[in-house]
């Protein structure tokens, strides 16, 4: 799934509570190189660049392909666009760019991993690349893509991380093709509630037990894979407990319920949609859950 940033956006950047420590961060050259990949901004714990990729037409418009690159000291960890019971998600800001139109971020499927204060955490472990599909303004001329990327690269603490990344996007970038068509690979399809096929979201039902809503996902996964299931509000300040493995599915299916707890003040569940994302192995899907 994407998020996608028109330039006049003003982006929050969201500190969690617990947070120690600034991690030191290098500055990119002042000017776009000459060249597909952008020096790398970071410290010994973690560090990100720009990687540029070859360009693509979509819907009959010239599409600029690139990745934002987190290389991730061993055991450290960063976090998805929703972290889950702790963690910052990542904070971009591309307003600084050049003859760029649109920017939309990709999120490869994360995966879910001790916080170490008893819950779980929602990200990555190791390196990571965050495909950037680019609309530039004028298709006949190259882009420069500033980005001012604020993340958190955590072990048994969390270091809030800065890094200020430029490179020049000709579109005919090719050494880091494969590493970013991995990445874009990775990222969840879209699917529908009640697809066929694996892994897949076969069917969501709300009920109440014990005075409280919870909400009961089946999902579809490929004999040899344990599928993982994560569920989000339909805006940033909804913080929904991640869903928990339940017995019941049916034969050949996977049962998952959370609560339908940590709504933001004021607001309702009905008429809410949700979006679910379910990962097995190495294949990712999302579909949308309207809270009727």
């Amino acid at each position: 799934m994407s998020v996608t940033f028109r330039l006049a956006s003003i982006f929050p950047i969201l500190l969690a509570a617990g947070l120690v420590g600034i991690a030191s961060s290098g500055l990119a050259s002042s000017a776009a190189i000459a060249a597909d990949v952008s020096p790398w901004s970071g410290d010994a714990s973690s560090s990100a660049r720009l990687v540029g990729a070859k360009a693509r037409d979509d819907a009959g418009r010239r599409m600029l392909r690139a990745g934002v690159e987190i290389k991730l000291k061993q055991g450290w960890k960063t976090y998805w666009r929703y972290p889950g019971d702790s963690g910052v998600p990542p904070a971009w800001d591309f307003s600084k760019s050049d003859n760029v139109k649109a920017v939309t971020v990709l999120y490869p499927a994360p995966e879910r991993f001790a916080d170490g204060a008893g819950g779980s955490s929602i990200g990555y472990k190791g390196d990571v690349i965050f495909p950037v599909h680019v609309v530039p303004q004028d298709a006949a001329k190259p882009a420069t893509l500033r980005l001012k990327l604020d993340y958190a690269a955590c072990e048994k603490l969390c270091m809030p991380a800065e890094a200020q990344l430029e490179l020049a996007l000709t579109g005919v970038e090719g050494t880091n093709e494969d590493a970013v068509g991995r990445a874009e690979a990775r990222v969840p399809k879209p699917a529908q509630v009640g697809d066929a096929g694996v892994p897949a979201i076969r069917a969501v039902h709300r009920e109440a037990t014990g005075g409280k809503s919870r909400i009961v996902v089946d999902v579809a996964a490929p004999t040899d894979e344990t599928p993982t299931l994560f569920a989000e509000g339909p805006t940033a300040d909804w913080a929904l407990p991640l869903p928990q493995p339940v017995a019941g599915a049916p034969t050949g299916l996977h049962r998952f319920a959370f609560d339908l707890d940590g709504l933001p003040p004021g607001a309702k569940a009905e008429g809410a949609t949700l979006r679910l994302t379910a990962v097995a192995g190495d294949r990712a899907i999302e579909a949308a859950f309207r809270l009727d």
